[in-house]
C-alpha cells in the first residue's frame, strides 16, 4: 500500500478528522470508505444504463434523455437545498 499526501485548508482537514472520530474510525479508514464510495463518470453512466433496462424490461418505461436530464436537475436542487440546511442550522463559528 502506497501513502499519498493531499494538502486541503485546515478547516477541511478538522472536518474529516472530526467526522472520522465521530464514527470511532482513523481518518486514514474514512478516506478509503470515501473514495470506496465515490463513483467514477463511467460507473455513474454504467449504473444509469442498468437503470434505464431495469425500469424498460420491468415496468415497460423507456427513459429518455430529456426525463433523465430534469431529473439530474431536480437531484441538484434537492442537495442544494439540503446543504442550505445544514449550513443554515451550524453554530456560527
Amino acid at each position: 500500500m502506497s501513502d499519498v499526501m493531499i494538502r486541503v485548508p485546515a478547516e477541511v482537514r478538522d472536518q474529516l478528522a472530526a467526522v472520522a472520530e465521530a464514527r470511532g474510525t482513523s481518518l486514514r479508514a474514512l478516506m478509503q470508505e470515501i473514495a470506496a464510495q465515490t463513483l467514477t463518470p463511467e460507473q455513474i453512466k454504467e449504473r444509469a444504463d442498468r437503470t434505464r433496462a431495469l425500469l424498460a424490461e420491468r415496468f415497460g418505461h423507456y427513459v429518455t434523455d430529456e426525463e433523465s436530464a430534469e431529473m439530474r436537475r431536480k437531484i441538484r436542487e434537492a442537495s442544494a437545498a439540503h446543504r442550505a440546511a445544514l449550513a443554515e442550522s451550524e453554530p456560527s463559528r
